[in-house]
């Protein structure tokens, strides 16, 4: 059997630190980022959310000054959004290079959270895109509420991976938003994804609303996903990461 390498990126430092009651200093952030990079050898790390507070950003500004002197700027990201560059210019100042863009991987959240149509919403994340490789910024795609696409809304999440699919980006981010997938459930999407485009790297993030982030993270593996989401002690918002 032909062995394949799965990438692990710690979302601890953002998605591990809307954890209820948790804050980490900004002397915390780097020991971390240092132990997740040098100790256990994660792949990536994934940082802050732009533009939260200046305490954030001197955080962030922290790891990536170190990681640039260690060689590891390509390891640290950055959550961003879709708000006309300013995501973009807090990242670009705190010299990071990978933006996790954030979109809206359901029809539901597009329409209802955002109110705008497709095509608009594909405009919007081409002009982010673009924008980031011309600062010499690698992208990352996060299609928010995907689970729920693919539940109520598959015609969409497939023409938005087409777009994808289509764009310069490094990878495309799965996350079960709400915690709602079933182990089979995150099989059987995941599998149609990955076979329908067999030359995209796609990354799994899992919720343990149910108790069941860590049988999906199996079973997203099995469906042939290339990266995996997870934090420390299974850190999260609610119930929890994977």
């Amino acid at each position: 059997m032909k062995k394949r390498t799965v990438e692990i990126m710690d979302t601890t430092l953002r998605d591990g630190e809307q954890t209820s009651g948790m804050s980490f200093s900004a002397s915390e952030k780097l020991t971390i980022s240092k132990l997740l990079i040098e100790e256990l050898k994660i792949d990536r790390v994934e940082v802050a959310s732009a533009r939260v507070s200046k305490g954030e950003f001197k955080a962030v500004e922290n790891i990536t000054n170190w990681a640039k002197l260690n060689g590891y700027l390509n390891k640290i990201e950055i959550l961003t959004f879709l708000d006309d560059g300013i995501s973009l210019d807090w990242l670009l100042k705190t010299g990071a290079k990978v933006q996790n863009l954030l979109t809206k991987g359901s029809l539901n959240h597009l329409k209802h959270q955002i109110k705008k149509t497709p095509e608009k919403h594909f405009k919007e994340i081409n002009d982010s895109i673009l924008s980031a490789k011309k600062e010499g910024i690698n992208t990352n795609v996060y299609l928010e509420d995907w689970s729920n696409g693919m539940r109520n809304s598959k015609e969409y999440v497939f023409e938005f991976l087409d777009f994808l699919s289509k764009q310069p980006i490094d990878r495309i981010l799965l996350p079960d938003t709400l915690g709602i997938l079933t182990p089979s459930e995150t099989f059987s999407f995941i599998s149609e994804i990955t076979k329908k485009y067999p030359k995209t790297h796609f990354d799994f993030h899992a919720h343990n609303d149910y108790d069941l982030s860590v049988s999906n993270v199996i079973e997203s593996l099995k469906g042939g996903c290339h990266g995996l989401h997870l934090t420390i002690n299974g850190m999260g918002e609610r119930a929890g990461n994977a």
